[in-house]
Parts: structure tokens; sequence; C-alpha cells
């Protein structure tokens, strides 16, 4: 294929691992986001890269605890008025994929994409310098009464079959694992074999810059713009306008939009999530923490503590909500009563999801030359560098030897 032959609309950290795992096949791809790479809603998450965040969000039993969530004093779920109309028959799709048949089978899709993601972004490191932006630790999901801590639930069940090493901890043995926590909590889940990168901005902005340097030709421009035009597809941008043979969609949330305008739709939603970095927190936050009620997960990273989570449906355009930040400094001290949040930064982010929590990648049916990945809702830093070799795979037509169907975006168009 000629230079430029491939074009990714989105920087973010699915369209980065596109674009290497492109010119690991030898092709020259150009990336093309009206931010700077990875510096969007892939900045701000939690840094949880784990083979076992292979949960989807609808779980049995999900609908009678959702009035807790939305009415609670944290709130972790909130709908803004204006999205109830879009909101309505996405939640009903949604809950109809919390059943158990229906979890097991997420939950398998899931795996295809997480498994292999630790060992596939320290592939993407080597030799940048910057390895130990991946580090091992554990994921612990924090538990009130000690009573209450079970291996029993659905998650932990299928976590177990797949070979999770999961284990409940109580006591002095949870103080241990994370001295700064708060006495409230007696129990703890954790699920050992996972990592964290220290800095979701600095992975993203590093990996981009080895597909630079590997000739990849990165272009900030929003993109507002796509149609067919001969053999070729055409781009139009704020700033100019492009041509392609084969352009892949990986814009995130902002994807359906471009789809609309060839009438490719799709049941895509912006779930906006939320974060506090505490800069100079005075405690170390050694694994990854888990606190359900909270809608969030703490960690330790670069420059401090983020407390990062919590779901808000709400237009895609529409202002951060202040209040998010006044709760999320409560659930921190919740956790861990002796943090400083004297210097603290707030940040909110735009999730793509479907409703049944699996995203999409591959060819476009009737589209000669388009290709997607996008829809990765919480777990899109765990699932793109696996995504972006089956976009690779599909795109230069090599042998796939996994069952991908449950991850095209066919099912969407019946």
């Amino acid at each position: 294929m000629n230079t430029l032959d491939v074009t990714i609309v989105g920087g973010g950290i699915i369209g980065i691992c596109s674009a290497l795992s492109l010119q690991d096949r030898g092709i020259n791809v150009r990336l093309i986001d009206r931010e700077s790479p990875g510096q969007t809603t892939s900045f701000g998450n939690a840094g949880v890269i784990s083979p076992w965040s292979i949960i989807p969000q609808s779980k049995p039993g999900l609908l009678k605890t959702i009035p807790k969530m939305m009415f609670s004093g944290w709130k972790p779920l909130s709908i803004r008025a204006g999205i109830w109309s879009s909101m309505i028959p996405w939640g009903l799709k949604f809950l109809s994929k919390g059943t158990e048949v229906g979890v097991r089978q997420t939950a398998d899709a899931m795996s295809l994409l997480c498994t292999p993601s630790i060992e596939l972004y320290r592939k993407h490191l080597k030799n940048t310098g910057d390895e130990g932006l991946v580090k091992d630790t554990a994921y612990l999901q924090l538990i009130k009464h000690a009573e209450d801590a079970s291996l029993d639930d659905i998650a932990s069940q299928i976590r177990l079959k797949k070979g999770a090493n999961i284990e409940i901890i109580k006591g002095s043995a949870l103080r241990s694992l994370e001295p700064a926590l708060s006495s409230t909590f007696e129990a703890g889940i954790v699920i050992y074999n996972t990592a964290r990168t220290i800095s979701p901005g600095r992975l993203g902005a590093v990996l981009a810059k080895k597909a630079q340097s590997q000739g990849a030709k990165i272009i900030k421009d929003q993109i507002n713009e796509i149609r067919r035009d001969g053999d070729n597809w055409f781009l139009k941008g704020k700033v100019s306008k492009y041509n392609t043979k084969l352009l892949v969609i990986a814009a995130g949330a902002w994807s359906k939009e471009l789809l609309s305008s060839i009438g490719v739709r799709v049941p895509l939603i912006a779930e906006r999530g939320y974060h506090i970095h505490c800069a100079n927190p005075g405690i170390d936050v050694i694994n990854s923490v888990v606190y359900s009620e909270g809608g969030v997960i703490a960690s330790s990273m670069e420059g401090g503590v983020r407390i990062a989570g919590q779901v808000e449906f709400g237009p895609i355009d529409a202002s951060p909500d202040p209040k998010r930040e006044l709760r999320l400094k409560g659930i921190a001290r919740k956790i861990f009563p002796d943090i400083s949040l004297t210097k603290t930064k707030f940040w909110m982010g735009r999730r793509p999801s479907f409703p049944d929590s699996i995203p999409v990648i591959g060819t476009v049916p009737k589209q000669p030359g388009l290709f997607v990945n996008f829809g990765h809702s919480h777990h899109g830093l765990m699932m793109a560098p696996k995504s972006g070799e089956v976009l690779a795979n599909t795109l230069v037509q090599n042998p796939i030897n996994e069952d991908v169907s449950s991850i095209s975006i066919k099912r969407f168009m019946n």
C-alpha cells in the first residue's frame, strides 16, 4: 500500500494502538484528532489494565439498585435532562443484557479483548525508555462488612472459571495490603495478576510518539464530515480536507455522529465519567482500589492519587457538573481518611458506550474501505491493544483464529 493509504480518525488510546498494530504489518498510517493524541477521554481513566475486567455493567439484580445509585449520598449514577428520549431505549436494551446467560456471553467477548492487554502494552512500550509506565499490581474491591465478603457472585464465578487468582482478605491482611485505608472497611476481594499505568495521558503520548517515529503522520484537526468519493473516502475537517482509500473510525463518543452522516446508525451513547487528581496527597495507594458504593477506583499515579469513575448520562457537549468534584472529594476522604485534598484537579470525559458493553471492530457492510474501532465503554484502556490487533488483522485480511462475530457492527445493522 502507498503512504497514507490508511487514515485513522481518532487519536485516543484505541486509535494509537490501531496505528501501532497497522505499522507492525508494514502499513503506513495517518492519525487525525481534534486534540493531541491520548489527551482527551483516554487521559482521565483510572489506569487499570486487567485481564479480568471482563464483567459488563449490566448484571442480574441491577434494576433494583438504580434508585439507590441515583439518589444516595454519593450519587454514582445520574441522567441529565435533555437525554431521556435516547436514554430510555438505550437503557431498556442495556437492562435486557443483564441476564446470567447474557453476562456470561458478554464476558467471553470482553475476555477476547482484555486477556492479552498487559503483554501487548509491554510489547508496544519496548525500547521507548518508558517501560515503567505499566506497573504490576492487584485489584482490590472494598467491602464494608466482613460477613458480606463472598466469591459466590456471578462476577467472581466467571473470573474464577477463566483462571483468575482471587481471594478474600480481612482485618490486618487488608491493612497490610493498603495501609492508608479507612477502618470502615472490614474486608476486600483481591484479584491478583493485574496491572495499571501510572499515567494514562503519558502512556498515550509515548505510544503516539513511537508511532510517529515509525512514520505515522499525526494531524490535529476536527473531522466533521466523511463521505464516499469514487474509490476513496473524503474527509472534511475544520483545518483541511483529506482523501484516503482506507478509513478507520476510532473517534470514541464522536464516532456516532460521523457514521450517521453516511446513514450508518448505531446505539452509542456518551457516558460521562469524572476524576479528581490529588497532588501531594500525603498517602500512597498501592493497588487499584474499588469502592463500589461510590462508583470509583482509586490509585496512585505520577504526581499524586487519582479518584476516578461515576456515571453521568448527558448530551455530549454539556458542561461538567461541578457538584461531582465535591462528591469525589467526599469519597476520597471516606476511603482514605488521611488524604490531603488541598491541591486537586477536576476532570470530565466521555465514554463511548453500547448497551451490551462490547465495542464494534472491523468492516462496515456496504461501505468498502471503511473500518470501525470504537465503543469500549469503561474498558477502553484495557481493550485498546488487542482491539488494535483485531482491527489490523481484519484490514490486511490476515486469518483471525478467533471468533470476532460478537464485536462486529453487523449486530446493530439488522
